[in-house]
This record gives structure tokens, C-alpha cells and sequence, in this order.
């Protein structure tokens, strides 16, 4: 077990584990924004047994935050209360049986996409657009390119704030678009697939041509963390801020993408507030040109600057 410098008052009522607890972890290294405070404490647990017995034993009025790879994050500067769980390698297996892919919470969407390409299973080639981690995806039935989580998943298991592990059908997550209905203190562990048999050959062309769509239509290399609003019913957000006139707009050295302007760019020095702020702009700007209310995308986590802190 790693333990940094400072002092929080819970961790001396942590259980013990065979992971890291981490006090006063940067979170901002972990977030595809590059922005954002600490956690209180970050737990990246040893294996799923190590997970499970710090959630039977972790005092209930602590605040638990699940945290994936950060693509899709943005967290606020005064960091976030509490214990923030990562899952890391241990939870990243990909495993195929017969035209069944297993994955677990931490795999990236884009390494099962060509985990089933090479065993010759199609279905799942939309995930190569999909930034983040099986379990985000879950949780907000990520999708690109015509499909999302709902069209393939078969079951997933999940763990609650309490230890207990629930198997979790498709239809009990009440999917819709960008939102799944799973109760909010399940933490997912793994999941599994349907796909069907197909060409390599042609699995990976396709694979191809998302991933090439993407490099000429996003900010892909940038600090962003994906799209930022959804897309409201028969509408495209990126039509409606461009319309409002926000393309490039900036706060600080937050900024509008150029290129994509249903993203926003992190030019290096912004700050999560700057981040938030030119969102609520947009959102504000949207509403005022063309009555739509734009619902955030990204989550947004953690306490403002200076809330908090003694």
C-alpha cells in the first residue's frame, strides 16, 4: 500500500488493502483535459476481491467517486471529495469464447473493437470511435457511428456500494440515448458481447474508416474530453453552437474546437473553471439563439475552487 504526505482525517477509517490509497492524488494527470484538483484519497484496487472488501468495509458516509481514463471527464479545480476508485490493469482483460467478447471495466473501447477484428468477429467496430473505457461506456451507452452499447451488450457484472456483485442484464439498464438507468453506486467490473461472425479483411476497413473520419473531423490529439453536449432529439449539437456563433470561442485558454465545435479545446493553461465556464457559455448562447437547452456530455465532477478547503 502507497500512502502520500498529506493528512485527511478518514483515512485512518479506511480499511486496509492490497492496492494504493493515495491521499491527495493529482487528478488532472488522469483527465484527457489536463485540468482539475486532487482527490482526498485514490484507490486503484489490487484485483476485484480487493475492491469488493474495501466496499463491505469502507464507512457508509464516505464519498465514493468511480473514475475511468478521463476522456469524457472534467474535474473541478478544488478536487473531489472522499475516496475516488480507478480501476487499472487488473480489471482490463479481453477474453473471446465463441462469438461471445468479454470485457472487463477498465479495457478501452478501442482495444476490444480489435480484439474481436482479429478473432473475426463483427459488430463491435464502432467502439474504435468511442474514447474511454468499457466501463463509462456502460455507464452512458456510448456510442458512434450508428450504434452504441445497447445494440451489443448481452450482461454485465457490477458491484454496489456495499460488496454485493449483481449481474445485469441488457434490459435492466434501461438504456437510452447517452444514459443508461443502472443504479448510480454500481461500479461496473466487466461485461460481455454479442457479435457475429465476419470478414477480418473488411472488420478492420471499417475499423479504418471511422478511425480516419475522426482524425479529419475532430481534435483528436488535443487536451478534450470528447463531446462535450449531447445531441438533443433530430438535432446535431455541434449545428446548433455553430449556428449561435461559437465556433472558437474562448475563456482563458478554453476554447471552442475550430474544427469541431461540439468539443472544447484545453490550449494548456486553462483551468477546470475556464473549462466549465465557456460550457455554460455555449449552452447559454444555444438557448438564446435557437431555444434548445444543451445537456452536458461530459461529467463533471469535485468541488470548485477554494469550496471545501479549511
Amino acid at each position: 500500500m502507497m500512502v502520500a504526505t498529506k493528512h485527511y482525517a478518514f483515512i485512518d477509517r479506511l480499511p486496509h488493502v492490497k492496492g494504493r490509497l493515495v491521499e491527495g492524488a493529482p487528478l488532472s494527470r488522469l483527465s484527457w483535459f489536463k485540468t482539475g484538483g486532487p482527490a482526498d484519497v485514490l484507490f486503484e484496487p489490487a484485483d476485484e476481491a480487493d475492491l469488493v472488501s474495501f466496499l463491505r468495509h469502507v464507512p457508509s458516509d464516505i464519498p465514493l467517486t468511480v473514475i475511468g481514463v478521463g476522456s469524457n471527464l472534467l474535474v473541478r479545480d478544488g478536487g473531489v471529495e472522499g475516496v475516488v476508485i480507478r480501476l487499472g490493469r487488473a480489471f482490463s482483460e479481453i477474453e473471446i469464447r465463441g462469438d461471445v467478447v468479454k470485457a472487463g471495466a477498465s479495457a478501452m473501447d478501442v482495444h476490444v473493437a480489435r480484439a474481436a477484428a482479429k478473432a473475426g468477429l463483427a459488430g463491435l467496430e464502432f467502439m474504435v470511435g468511442v474514447p474511454g473505457t468499457i466501463g463509462g461506456a456502460l455507464r452512458m451507452n456510448a456510442g458512434a457511428y450508428g450504434k452504441e452499447i445497447a445494440d451489443v451488450l448481452i450482461h454485465a457484472h457490477a458491484v454496489d456500494r456495499y460488496g454485493h456483485v449483481h449481474e445485469l442484464r441488457a434490459e435492466d439498464f434501461g438504456f437510452s440515448y447517452r444514459k443508461s438507468e443502472a443504479a448510480k453506486d454500481l461500479i461496473f467490473l466487466r461485461a460481455s458481447f454479442h457479435t457475429k461472425t465476419g470478414d477480418e479483411a473488411e472488420i478492420f476497413e471499417r475499423m479504418s474508416e471511422i478511425s480516419n473520419e475522426r482524425q479529419e473531423s475532430q481534435p483528436i490529439g488535443t487536451r478534450t474530453g470528447g463531446s462535450t453536449f449531447k445531441n438533443p432529439a433530430g438535432k446535431k449539437a455541434w449545428e446548433l453552437i455553430d449556428a449561435a456563433g461559437c465556433r472558437g470561442l474562448r475563456v482563458g485558454d478554453a476554447q471552442v474546437s475550430e474544427k469541431h465545435c461540439n468539443f472544447l479545446i484545453n490550449h494548456g493553461e486553462a483551468t477546470a473553471e475556464d473549462v466549465e465556464t465557456l460550457g455554460e457559455m455555449v449552452r447559454e448562447k444555444v438557448k438564446a439563439h435557437s431555444g434548445v437547452d444543451l445537456e452536458w456530455e461530459i461529467a463533471i465532477i469535485g468541488r470548485k475552487a477554494g469550496a471545501g478547503e479549511a
